[in-house]
């Protein structure tokens, strides 16, 4: 998709299903001199059962084009106006290189709006500015196939393989002047900005034969932010997202599993709340008895803690599959029950009909037809 961000027109990409209060979805941030493309991989395998976003930065991919100098609040604006279009209020952010940098900035400056942070080959400033400034200078006088050989040398260990040759491709599609003013944003980047002002729940993530961005500055980052995780990816360099796609992927997917509510009793009723809403749960325990007590238990740590909890289907999947049972098999008072809930699951009326139109073909018209007449009364309450 294309989006008009105030000054410039964004491409975007939005896969997965819908998000919920208790599972944002994770916007995804590239590197310098690359396109959203880079996350192909891991935007491939969580969409399964999360929203993800991905966007070409200012200057990069088919997004538009501005002169520089670029900076990091500038960027980390360009995000936050993705989202808001978006009608996202919270994510977490995962970015690579001086998409990473672009994260912490967001963090920094809009804490309220980053669940989490995933920071990968990435510091939080990245010296010497002359460096950059060279960079600069490079591209503008001679364009981007004059860096190309030195940039694939730092970002990849094996040049021969086909993501490598890919990466290429996009490093020189880039527009020069999108990576002069991007460059020109890592030059003037400072830790000072962000130092101290960083809270979420933060992953690090490193190549050990990144040269760019090397473990050492991984292992500052980290120490930088209170509570934060260092994982390093082995025989990985400076975009490691194509080269070592399944561990890379394994690492991110292990940073928003360990923010999900746990299996067991604790995880479960965090899940009922957001799936039932906490309202109907706090008016079921005031009505538990002791003749039921044992049962609410059990369903609270065995099917919401242990069911629900599982990362194999999304909850948005696991709550069309219980609308589906409970209309086939005529629980009609479950079924109500989670026709309610679709206000916190993301099931749609559209969505609802379909699965229905399945109840009818597979378990029957009559089962099909009660539910249909539940589900509208509902609706029409809800929207009145």
């Amino acid at each position: 998709m294309f989006l008009q961000l105030g000054d410039i027109v964004v491409h975007a990409q939005v896969e997965g299903p819908a998000p919920t209060a208790d599972a944002p979805p994770i916007l995804m941030l590239h590197s310098i001199g690359t396109s959203l493309h880079v996350f192909d991989p891991q935007a491939a395998a969580l969409a399964r059962t999360r929203r993800v976003i991905r966007m070409d930065l200012r200057g990069h991919g088919l997004s538009g084009v501005t002169d520089g100098p670029y900076s990091m609040s500038l960027h980390a604006r360009d995000a936050l106006a993705l989202l808001d279009a978006l009608g996202v209020q919270r994510a977490h952010v995962l970015g690579l290189s001086i998409g990473g940098r672009i994260a912490q900035q967001m963090a920094a400056e809009a804490p309220a709006r980053v669940a989490s942070l995933i920071l990968m080959d990435t510091a939080a400033e990245f010296p010497p500015p002359e460096g950059w400034q060279q960079r600069i200078d490079i591209v503008t006088a001679q364009g981007m196939a004059a860096l190309a050989d030195a940039v694939m040398a730092r970002w990849v260990v094996d040049a021969s393989l086909a993501s490598s040759q890919g990466l290429r491709r996009i490093l020189l599609a880039t527009d020069p002047r999108g990576y002069a003013g991007s460059a020109a944003a890592l030059r003037d980047a400072r830790a000072a900005d962000v130092a101290g002002r960083i809270a979420c729940p933060t992953t690090v993530i490193v190549g050990d034969r990144d040269i760019a961005t090397p473990p050492a500055m991984a292992a500052a980052l980290r120490d930088m932010i209170p509570g934060a995780a260092l994982v390093t990816i082995p025989e990985a360099a400076h975009i490691p997202t194509l080269e070592c796609a399944e561990p890379i992927t394994a690492a991110v997917t292990a940073h928003l599993a360990a923010l999900a509510p746990q299996p067991g009793a604790e995880g479960g009723l965090a899940i009922r709340k957001a799936v039932l809403g906490e309202a109907h749960v706090a008016r079921a325990q005031a009505n538990v008895t002791p003749l039921d007590a044992a049962f609410q238990d059990w369903i609270t740590a065995n099917v919401w803690g242990g069911v629900w909890t599982r990362p194999g289907l999304s909850r948005h999947q696991r709550s069309m599959l219980t609308l589906a049972m409970m209309a086939a098999l005529g629980r009609h008072e479950e079924f109500e029950l989670h026709v309610r809930a679709t206000r916190n699951t993301g099931v749609t009326a559209a969505e609802l009909s379909e699965i229905l139109l399945q109840v009818g073909a597979y378990a029957g018209v009559p089962a099909a037809n009660s539910a249909l007449k539940i589900a509208k009364r509902i609706l029409s309450e809800e929207a009145g």
